[in-house]
């Protein structure tokens, strides 16, 4: 059985609670006190506009509750769900001013983070006939990485480290400075902890041989077209002595990277070649937002 992920409740109030302060600034919102009176009552819909993937409809949900516990949050679906253009995704009811003061907070946080598990399930639908994985990487919106990665995983999408501090990846400038492929390996091995992953990031097909002898958990193939990539999962499969029917999920073998000039027009053929994951930097930072409205229900 696949759990899916969760936010952590006191992370989830940290960030909507700076989301609405950052908004609300000194006074308040001034647009509502001076508009709605402090006894009307509301009542509206969170509306898509366009198909897509939910994420962040815990967040919506904080901004009503934080804004005033009385407002009423039903949600119609979950994180995770595909949904179709105009499908009602919550309601939520109760004091007006509340209502519309923490609109643009929620729509904020549901309109990015659903954006971001949209783009990641097109990548993920490209590659689903293979045994690859499309992951996203340290390359996030500062202060969302958390937010952002849960919505990658809410598309399909797998991640790659969460920072610099829970594994360890040798990239060219750190071979560059510390004289080499192996050398660097074996001192990250002599490093790390046993339960931290060694990642390296090699260029060419010797580098690649070179990595192998030192055996690091993962090699990162870097900017190879897919003759190259083939070709590296070849040299794998040889160096862990595997025909290709035992090659997945065999323990013995280095787990094969991709990254770099990864699009939705290339990543079927970059999976194709057989490499593990397909890393890349698209899903986060150049996702789209997912038209998400709050209309108000007149009666």
């Amino acid at each position: 059985m696949t759990h899916l992920p969760v936010l952590s409740p006191l992370l989830i109030e940290e960030q909507v609670r700076a989301a609405l302060i950052e908004d609300l600034g000194r006074a308040g919102d001034i647009t509502s006190q001076a508009t709605i009176a402090p006894e009307m009552t509301a009542t509206a819909e969170l509306n898509v506009r366009e198909s897509g993937v939910i994420a962040g409809m815990e967040l919506a949900a904080a901004a009503f509750r934080l804004m005033d516990p009385s407002v009423r949050f039903e949600a119609l679906v979950r994180d995770g769900d595909r949904v179709a253009a105009d499908a009602v995704l919550a309601r939520v009811s109760g004091p007006a001013r509340a209502v519309l003061s923490a609109e643009r907070v929620a729509l904020n946080f549901l309109m990015h983070l659903s954006g971001v598990a949209t783009y990641t399930a097109a990548f993920a639908d490209e590659i689903a006939h293979t045994n690859a994985k499309v992951c996203c990487t340290r390359k996030t919106m500062p202060g969302l990485r958390a937010l952002e990665k849960y919505a990658v995983r809410m598309g399909g999408g797998s991640s790659h480290r969460y920072g610099l501090d829970d594994a360890i990846l040798i990239k060219d400038n750190h071979i560059a400075v510390s004289g080499g492929v192996t050398g660097a390996i074996r001192a990250a091995r002599d490093f790390a902890g046993h339960l931290v992953k060694v990642e390296v990031e090699v260029t060419t097909l010797e580098e690649l041989e070179e990595a192998l002898e030192a055996a690091p958990d993962v090699i990162l193939l870097d900017n190879m077209v897919p003759e190259l990539l083939r070709r590296a999962v070849e040299i794998n499969c040889d160096c862990a002595g595997l025909s290709e029917e035992t090659y997945f999920g065999d323990p013995r073998r280095v787990k094969l990277e991709a990254s770099g000039n990864v699009n939705l027009k290339t990543i079927r053929a970059i999976a194709e070649t057989g490499v593990d994951y397909i890393s890349t930097s698209k899903i986060t930072m150049a996702a789209p937002t997912l038209d998400i409205g709050l209309d108000v229900v007149v009666r």
